[in-house]
């Protein structure tokens, strides 16, 4: 019987080779602050795909300027980006792998430009305090995710991920933690949601494959966000279309997290039961075997990497040794 890790998984007719997904990770390598690609973006995550991941997701791509962590993030507010993109796109297909983009904002987290936007001007300690969005702000960020999205299928995407979690843009609307609105984005948890929920619609008024969401499922403050909260959110994504929910947590607020190998699992497997939607489970997994007892006891769908990845491109040839099972190399590689 083969390892559930390498049996694969399909969305939409879009199949993975296996469950191993590569985790989105900024890399602060674009070579001008125009969000291009550089070599580096080509061999790292090219690598990955030659190295037997089954879907790669790229680093946190800005949906406009402004939502930008750094002059070095990646863009896709532009035409002119989808050139490079696509470039990465045909790299990981030529090698095997399925490839997906997370678009983003980075809302108070945003370092690059004077005039930062959140949903209140609350600061991320020690940055500075942003403009509570208006509505000329709030379109701006849903035409840009929709724009985002309509580039990425151009470029030949098999995955959106939109991006919220980490304490950027829409996580930050999604808590009462950074959202102290009276309007109609805030006040209650209907009204934190509907700017996630105008961004999924705008996305899928252009894109008809899988997309996942990225949420921060412990926001760790008693006063924020409950898990409950977000299996409710999860339930709201899925009718909305969303088909997978990568559980992460954090990055909100300061806090002191001890994390240890599948310290966020529990999330995953919460929502996946509770909402009854697919999920990723994420956190310090490297062990194989911790990643195969995550599938075979139902816990998740597929099992996200980040720095694991990082030391080991080559992780899943690893993994299938330990698990007694096959994965076909580049025939390059064979006679090793």
């Amino acid at each position: 019987m083969s390892a559930q890790l390498f049996s694969p998984y399909t969305i939409k007719q879009v199949t993975f080779n296996n469950r191993i997904v590569m985790s989105p990770m900024c890399q602060y390598s674009s070579p001008n602050p125009d969000g291009k690609i550089d070599d580096w973006h080509r061999v790292h995550y090219a690598s990955r795909a030659v190295g037997g991941v089954g879907l790669i997701i790229i680093e946190a791509t800005a949906v406009v300027p402004e939502g930008r962590i750094t002059y070095r993030d990646l863009g896709i507010w532009s035409d002119e980006h989808v050139t490079g993109l696509k470039e990465l796109v045909q790299l990981a297909h030529q090698n095997g792998a399925k490839i997906g983009i997370q678009l983003a904002h980075a809302g108070r987290k945003a370092e690059l430009v004077e005039t930062i936007i959140a949903p209140s001007a609350i600061p991320f300690p020690e940055k500075k305090t942003p403009k509570a969005a208006d509505a000329d702000d709030i379109r701006r960020i849903v035409e840009g995710f929709r724009d985002g999205a309509r580039r990425a299928k151009e470029a030949g995407f098999d995955v959106i991920e939109i991006h919220g979690a980490h304490g950027y843009l829409l996580n930050e609307f999604l808590s009462p933690l950074t959202n102290h609105r009276e309007d109609e984005y805030g006040g209650n948890a209907d009204g934190r949601y509907r700017l996630l929920s105008e961004v999924i619609e705008a996305v899928n008024s252009v894109w008809n494959g899988p997309l996942f969401v990225r949420v921060s499922a412990n926001e760790y403050d008693p006063e924020g966000n409950s898990l409950e909260q977000y299996i409710d959110y999860s339930r709201r994504m899925k009718a909305q279309g969303v088909d997978l929910i990568d559980c992460s947590s954090g990055g909100l607020v300061p806090a002191q997290i001890r994390p240890f190998p599948g310290y966020q699992v529990n999330l995953a497997e919460q929502i996946r039961r509770q909402a009854e939607i697919a999920t990723g489970a994420v956190g310090l997994i490297s062990d194989p075997s911790h990643a195969e007892e995550i599938l075979g006891n139902g816990r998740a769908d597929l099992v996200f990497l980040g720095r694991e990845l990082l030391r080991n491109p080559y992780w899943p040839y690893d993994a299938a040794k330990a698990l007694r099972t096959s994965l076909e190399r580049p025939v390059q590689y064979q006679r090793a």
